[in-house]
């Protein structure tokens, strides 16, 4: 038999019926003593309701602790607005409010990345049409009869598909499946700067064998021994200011004519021609990192030297 007591300020109620709890806390006035014990009971008495919603909600990302706190949070919420004189049971107003908290968790702080609320809600109902529609048309419905269900565009459609990886991104330093030496980021695609060297080395090659020989010779001096234009001009017996000149005409045949072999491409981004072919020349002629010379153009210069 159930246990009762007249005394509506005892801490320690045991009952039969748990909206009887939530009756005696609406005689309590805001100020009574006894109200705050009677408000914590009902509080203990439905934690195991607030526990059984939040783990409805697990599998999506959120530990369980968390979700607990907020089911909790609500239960606390529901348990201070409810109205006995309604005439309802306590868990009939409680259950939407404690889902409603839940609910309102994953839409306003669990987004890594924030989205408007009305793909948020989108998101939601996706699921449920598509669904819907497979088991009504027999096979999968396209995107355009979601769309049309939801009274929305296919694009919106889409990006509310889309914003599933705004939820919970994927690390990049997480390893792929079956390695642990490997990770995402390995797999990712990255620009090979490379190639464009190779497109300007092959230009490169009958450019340079149509130059004059002096010109080949100060052009393999200075990009492939690395000499300095004092070291040339005394290596063959003129002055520093033309091996200058040499340079410059020579680096500005070959900006020409790395430019009209390509109408796509832009060999050079720098002030002058001279300047900015000096570089792409460098770096036709250079295998990738610093000071690595490229020596299969070696027979490039030596011819008619």
């Amino acid at each position: 038999m159930a246990m009762s007591t007249s005394d509506p300020h005892t801490p320690a109620v045991v009952l039969a019926d748990p909206d009887i709890l939530m009756v005696r806390l609406g005689e309590l006035a805001a100020g009574d003593p006894g109200r705050v014990a009677v408000r914590t009971r009902a509080i203990e008495w439905y934690l195991p309701m607030a526990a059984y919603l939040a783990r409805r909600f697990t599998g999506r990302g959120e530990p369980l602790a968390d979700l607990t706190q907020v089911a909790v949070l609500g239960l606390i919420k529901a348990v201070d607005r409810f109205d006995t004189h309604r005439g309802v049971p306590f868990a009939s107003y409680a259950i939407p409010t404690v889902m409603g908290e839940l609910k309102r968790h994953f839409r306003d702080a669990a987004w890594n990345v924030r989205v408007p609320r009305s793909l948020q809600e989108l998101k939601l109902n996706l699921a449920a049409v598509t669904g819907d529609l497979a088991q009504a048309l027999q096979r999968s419905p396209t995107t355009a009869e979601v769309a049309a269900r939801l009274g929305v565009t296919p694009r919106e459609v889409l990006q509310a598909r889309g914003i599933a990886t705004a939820y919970r991104p994927v690390s990049v330093q997480q390893p792929t499946a079956g390695s642990d030496d490997r990770y995402l980021i390995d797999l990712l695609p990255v620009i090979d700067h490379g190639i464009e060297a190779v497109d300007n080395r092959e230009t490169l090659r009958g450019l340079l064998a149509e130059l004059p020989a002096r010109e080949q010779q100060v052009i393999r001096m200075r990009f492939y021994a690395d000499m300095t234009q004092s070291q040339i001009a005394t290596e063959i017996g003129v002055s520093q200011m033309h091996v200058s000149r040499l340079l410059t005409r020579s680096l500005t045949r070959l900006h020409a004519g790395i430019l009209a072999d390509t109408d796509t491409r832009a060999v050079t981004a720098a002030t002058g021609p001279a300047n900015g072919m000096r570089r792409a020349t460098m770096q036709a002629m250079r295998i990738p990192g610093r000071g690595a010379t490229d020596r299969s153009s070696a027979p490039v210069f030596h011819r008619g030297v």
